[in-house]
């Protein structure tokens, strides 16, 4: 039996000023996001422009104001695109996980997180909000919260309800502040106090899911 929780219907950011129609203007939007990563990770947010990531994704300038008025828009988009990658490789873990497992499937949300923040371009500066602009994406973590705790409910077939929202979201919340702690200044972690975040999401979660 699959447990993996059908993934929330994508919808484009409100920053958005053109949804795609077509195949080719799709694929350039997609070469603009992938240029703004890796514009954020050579020069960070206050960095960031529009006419170098339009230089990078190799489009006239025209073409990323299509889509995007500014750069917090472009950044605003990433963090979108960010969440549905997410959302959609943590149900591709929690497959693996065996049934009513809730240990199992925080660990598989929380290990994908890691493998994001290390390797997916510009994830380590915008992973689903904005730091420096926080009003760009303000429920940043209430979205993550969301997705996870669908997901969650689905795995150990029992209703998502406020109760269960309001356990992830602190959940998220708390492990959000130490993480930032864990991966300041240091690219990959403090592997002890990534461990330490994990600790404090299974003890959290056991008043909960035992």
């Amino acid at each position: 039996m699959s447990h993996r929780n059908p993934p929330e219907e994508p919808r484009p950011p409100a920053s958005l000023r053109r949804v795609p129609v077509q195949e080719r203007s799709a694929e350039r939007l997609t070469r603009i996001l992938d240029a703004c990563a890796d514009v954020l990770d050579e020069v960070g947010y206050e960095g960031l422009t529009t006419r170098a990531v339009a230089h990078r994704a190799g489009v006239p300038i025209g073409s990323v104001y299509r889509f995007f008025g500014n750069k917090r828009a472009l950044a605003d988009a990433l963090a979108h695109r960010n969440l549905d990658a997410y959302a959609e490789r943590v149900s591709a873990r929690v497959d693996g996980v065996e049934g009513g497992d809730w240990r199992g499937a925080v660990d598989a949300a929380f290990d994908e997180y890691l493998e994001m923040k290390r390797t997916v371009p510009g994830f380590g500066l915008v992973d689903f909000g904005v730091p420096s602009a926080p009003e760009a994406m303000p429920d940043a973590n209430v979205r993550v919260a969301e997705r996870v705790a669908a997901l969650l409910a689905h795995h150990l077939d029992r209703p998502l309800d406020d109760r269960l929202r309001r356990t992830v979201l602190v959940a998220v919340e708390a492990v959000d502040a130490v993480l930032q702690l864990a991966f300041r200044g240091r690219p990959s972690g403090d592997a002890d106090l990534v461990e330490e975040a994990r600790t404090l999401l299974h003890a959290y979660f056991a008043r909960s899911l035992d």
